[in-house]
């Protein structure tokens, strides 16, 4: 059982294993390969080493209160999904198209660096591909693009590597986790609902839905 285990580990590893709960239950995705600033490049996160040492400890802990604790060793994502339909995060309009518009230039860019994980973007381009989708007409103003940019990096989505949000050449990494909360399923339904116009958003009152890693439409 978890408390076995949970006895082995030292007083520091204890109150890092309370700390990492906690970042999980508010963030979602522990991301294996992170940006530095301080040292400018992308190395291992100490965080996930921990979880994946631990992790079966973490996962029975988790399944008590009945969260899903998932592992992806190829794309180094650890995801925690609630069991029920509770703890439902809710993504405003601007923030859901933003999202699937993340995940279409991961798509793409991810072709170019087979090698990598994660793709490296910028707001313009983020900003761009929207307006050619026809999501937008217009450039969302800096406190949109400062909520929604902010909101995806909350839950580990993107990192920023450098610069203000709301700047053009912002550079940002689009992470990993972004395959699990849109899928490959979810993207075609996009795109065929882009090819519909109208039906991408049903009411502009309209809230999409988070439920953990889950975008409902």
């Amino acid at each position: 059982m978890w408390y076995e285990e949970h006895e082995k580990l030292t007083n520091s590893e204890k109150e890092e294993f309370r700390r990492l709960v906690n970042i999980m239950l508010s963030r979602t995705f522990i991301i294996r390969d992170v940006y530095s600033h301080k040292e400018g490049i992308i190395k291992v996160n100490p965080e996930f080493r921990f979880v994946e040492r631990h992790f079966n400890c973490f996962l029975d802990y988790l399944s008590f209160g009945g969260w899903i604790l998932s592992k992806d060793s190829n794309y180094g994502v650890i995801s925690l999904v609630s069991a029920y339909e509770y703890n439902r995060v809710r993504f405003d309009k601007n923030s859901t198209l933003m999202l699937y518009t993340i995940r279409l230039v991961f798509e793409e860019e991810r072709e170019k660096v087979a090698l990598r994980k994660e793709v490296l973007t910028s707001t313009s381009q983020i900003v761009r591909k929207m307006m050619a989708l026809g999501l937008v007409k217009k450039k969302p103003s800096n406190k949109d693009l400062i909520d929604s940019l902010r909101l995806l990096s909350q839950y580990n989505i993107i990192q920023k590597l450098e610069g203000s949000w709301e700047e053009p050449g912002t550079k940002l990494l689009i992470l990993p986790s972004i395959l699990f909360i849109v899928t490959n399923e979810k993207i075609s339904r996009m795109y065929e609902m882009l090819d519909t116009e109208d039906e991408i958003i049903h009411d502009d009152e309209q809230e999409q839905e988070v439920i953990r890693g889950d975008v409902n439409l």
